[in-house]
Parts: C-alpha cells; sequence; structure tokens
C-alpha cells in the first residue's frame, strides 16, 4: 500500500488529502456537499470525485483510491447508522469513518489535550482530557448546531418573515433579505423547501456585517448565537491554560465577541480538519502498510 486518504466532508463541501503512509501529503482535491445524513447518496458522490480529484492532482492513477484506505471525518457521522452505510458503499480498501469534529480536534491540537469549537455550517465542540476526548452538540440543523451558519441564516429568514407580517420591526437587514426574494415571503418560504444547511449558512456573514453596523436584528440574531457558543463552551468544563481552538468558516467572528474567560484560552490551531485526518490515518494504517511489505 503505497497512500492513504484523509477526507474532510461537510454541508458545504468535500476536501480529500493524498498522502504518503508516514503522511507526507502529496495533493489535495475537492468536491461538493459530503454530510452523510442529509443525503448520503450525494456524500457518496462528492467523497468519491474529492478523492480522485487529489489523485488526479498528484499525478496518480485515480483509480488508485480502490488500493488506498482512508479516514473520513463527516458532518453526519455522529447520529444513527450514517457512518455504517457510507461504509459499506465506500470503493476505498479500508475506510474509518469519523465525525468531522474528531479529525478536527486531530488537525487543532494534535493529539494531546485541548478542546475545539467547529462554527461553520453547522457547529460542533470537542474536548479531550487524559487522552480521552469527549463531545458536544453536533445534534444536526433542525434539533441543534446552535450558532451555526444554518441556524443564524434559519433565523434570519424567520425574523425577516415576522418583520414582512408586521409582528417585529423591520430594519435595513431584513429588507434587504425581502429584495432578495423579491419582496414575495411565498419565495422565502419556497426557498426553505429544498434548502440545504449549505443555502442557510450562506447567509450568516451577512448577518454579522449588519450586526456590526448596529443593525437591531442582525445584533439580536448574533448575541443570541454568541451566547449558544458560551453555553457549548461551559458545557466543556474547560480550565485555566487549556487550550482552545475556535474552527471553521465562522470562527474569526465569533472570536472577538466571546467573553474575556474563553478569549483567553484561544490558541492558533496547529492543522485543519483535513489534516487531522491524514494524521489519523496515518496513525492507523502506516503500521499496518509496513507490515503488509513484509
Amino acid at each position: 500500500m503505497d497512500f492513504i486518504l484523509g477526507i474532510d466532508g461537510g454541508g458545504t463541501g468535500c476536501r480529500a488529502a493524498v498522502a504518503t503512509r508516514d503522511g507526507q501529503v502529496l495533493a489535495r482535491g475537492g468536491s461538493g456537499a459530503a454530510n452523510i445524513r442529509t443525503d448520503l447518496t450525494s456524500a457518496r458522490a462528492h467523497i468519491v470525485e474529492a478523492a480522485r480529484r487529489a489523485f488526479i492532482e498528484a499525478g496518480k492513477d485515480p483509480e488508485l483510491i480502490k488500493a488506498a484506505p482512508a479516514v473520513l471525518g463527516l458532518a453526519g457521522a455522529n447520529v444513527g447508522t450514517y457512518r455504517q452505510q457510507l461504509r459499506a458503499i465506500l470503493p476505498f480498501r479500508e475506510s474509518r469513518v469519523e465525525s468531522d469534529a474528531e479529525i478536527a480536534l486531530e488537525g487543532a491540537i494534535g493529539a494531546g489535550d485541548g478542546a475545539i469549537a467547529v462554527l461553520g455550517t453547522g457547529s460542533a465542540y470537542r474536548v479531550r482530557r487524559g487522552g480521552v476526548s469527549r463531545p458536544v452538540g453536533g445534534w444536526g440543523f433542525q434539533v441543534g448546531d446552535q450558532a451555526s451558519g444554518a441556524r443564524i441564516g434559519r433565523d434570519l429568514l424567520e425574523q425577516t418573515l415576522l418583520a414582512c407580517d408586521g409582528i417585529c420591526e423591520a430594519s435595513p437587514l431584513t429588507r434587504e433579505i425581502m429584495a432578495v426574494f423579491r419582496d414575495n415571503p411565498e419565495d422565502v418560504v419556497e426557498f426553505t423547501v429544498a434548502a440545504k444547511p449549505g443555502d442557510y449558512g450562506g447567509f450568516a456573514p451577512k448577518v454579522f456585517d449588519h450586526a456590526a453596523r448596529g443593525d437591531a436584528v442582525a445584533r439580536r440574531i448574533v448575541d443570541k448565537a454568541v451566547a449558544d457558543v458560551e453555553g457549548a463552551l461551559g458545557a466543556l468544563d474547560l480550565r485555566e491554560g487549556d487550550a482552545l481552538c475556535l474552527l471553521g468558516g465562522l470562527a474569526g467572528l465569533y472570536a472577538p465577541l466571546l467573553a474575556p474567560r474563553y478569549r483567553a484560552l484561544l490558541r492558533e490551531p496547529k492543522g485543519d480538519a483535513l489534516i487531522g485526518a491524514v494524521r489519523m490515518a496515518a496513525r492507523v494504517f502506516g503500521h499496518d502498510a509496513e507490515a503488509g511489505d513484509g
């Protein structure tokens, strides 16, 4: 076995890295969303496509993915039987499916102790102490993922419709969103019929931008989101001196808004989730590869 794969899949996109068995990354490839709970079939297709592109980028025959073992960190893998279903239909020689938070923790802090808050399309938290990791949150857009881009976008659309109906006061942001939907509330509702978490998440940066300008609706949404993040961090039982890494597309927006006690714990991550998946693959499959060469 010459190559290993690390794969990071979420509600917005999927990334793959092909590496030597000691973890040296040769090339990367990307594809579409890979939340296995939201759409298992599409996620599988995007995972395979990202892996193929990584092999092509490395100048290797993409058919070699069938001989490569992979560690996959995927949104939706922490609930139900989705990881088992996916593993049965993947083309890789061997597949280890973890949650996206687990590979993010590995990438950010390595094999030691510390904690992460993943704040992107979804949200999830994980803490490792004494070599044992524990998750908090990450239960999906419908009943969890508070403070995620998807939930912020959903809250924005809700507030926009409330303002449209005169139940709550409108703001420049809600008027801007209504204009996006041709000032027709029915178009907002139709959007939700097929919208996935990543579609809602696309509105999140606009909410933070308007909140910084003092928009009342945006500030209300962001204030609630920050409170949700701090509530989850409180459940991690962080101590003075612990390393805390904020990850995901919204991390930089949340960092300056947190309470001082949490800002004091913030550290730059050692690497991203994709690197975490590669490190795990090297640890899990690297020795196996060398034994197989004997």
